[in-house]
């Protein structure tokens, strides 16, 4: 491909199996980019890493995750993660900037005293933890040229622009467009952080019928995030995080919402497990 993004994980909070969930599927936040020289990037650990662990052990080249933040359910798939059960498989993992810093090693310490059963010290592959390129405004990581900026999420963390075959993907999640306290990254900055992307992913886990209970809660409503792609000239959206107890039913009611709504000015989806952008 010249350039690939596939959907592993569209999920948020937490893991939502079963007969509800086939189409859109049920596993947390994972996405996988492939650039057309064979580099590649994974976006978060969520459940959704599990099936790319199991297609990446055909390979041999080094692995890089790119996390978000540490809340669970992007982290949750790393110790089902096959690849980190291999021999001195090369494995690089970049942290969000979190608040917390004595936390920016849960996706290791999640697998250690009585929380699993094997602890991440006696992992085969060799593993190494980035704590500080995410607090950089650009970096470069495997071939691709990253950006950042801070999400407004409780405990913090960070999105990333990332560039690589002439293509701009943005990794928007989990973050509040509107949030009730002062926002770490305002609109006006988020349209120029993300402008003209080829793809945003951003997370949208509410609906307006969700609000004002959920206000603060570090998550953005369909609309928002509708208004703010079509301010930024983005040519595609995938929005994420789709809350769990989210139904297919009503995830197609929001497509087709959107669609009618907002399809004269920009193209935006629910994000599927399974759905490859090919660029």
């Amino acid at each position: 491909c010249v350039g690939c993004v596939w959907f592993f994980g569209v999920r948020g909070s937490m893991a939502s199996a079963g007969s509800n969930t086939h189409i859109f599927g049920g596993n947390t936040s994972c996405v996988y980019i492939e650039q057309s020289n064979g580099k590649d990037l994974i976006l978060d650990s969520g459940t959704g890493i599990v099936e790319l662990g199991t297609r990446l052990l055909e390979t041999q080249s080094p692995i890089n995750i790119l996390l978000t933040h540490n809340h669970w359910d992007h982290i949750q798939g790393f110790p089902f993660f096959k690849p980190i059960y291999q021999p001195n498989r090369d494995i690089t993992i970049t942290v969000g900037n979190v608040d917390d810093k004595k936390s920016q090693d849960a996706i290791l310490k999640q697998m250690s005293g009585s929380y699993f059963p094997v602890c991440y010290q006696d992992l085969p592959a060799s593993i190494t933890l980035n704590t500080d390129l995410s607090s950089q405004k650009q970096f470069t990581l495997n071939g691709f040229l990253v950006s950042t900026a801070p999400l407004n999420h409780p405990g913090g963390g960070t999105a990333y622009c990332i560039k690589a075959d002439d293509k701009k993907v943005a990794y928007v999640t989990d973050n509040e467009l509107n949030p009730p306290e002062k926002a770490n990254t305002s609109i006006s900055e988020w349209v120029n952080f993300i402008e003209g992307a080829d793809l945003l992913i951003h997370d949208a886990q509410f609906i307006d019928a969700d609000l004002p209970l959920k206000h603060g809660w570090g998550h953005s409503t369909i609309d928002q995030v509708a208004e703010l792609a079509i301010k930024a000239s983005i040519k595609n959206v995938v929005i994420i995080s789709h809350d769990p107890s989210r139904t297919d039913e009503q995830l197609l009611a929001i497509e087709k919402y959107l669609h009618t709504q907002y399809a004269q000015q920009v193209k935006i989806e629910c994000g599927r497990e399974g759905r490859v952008f090919d660029f």
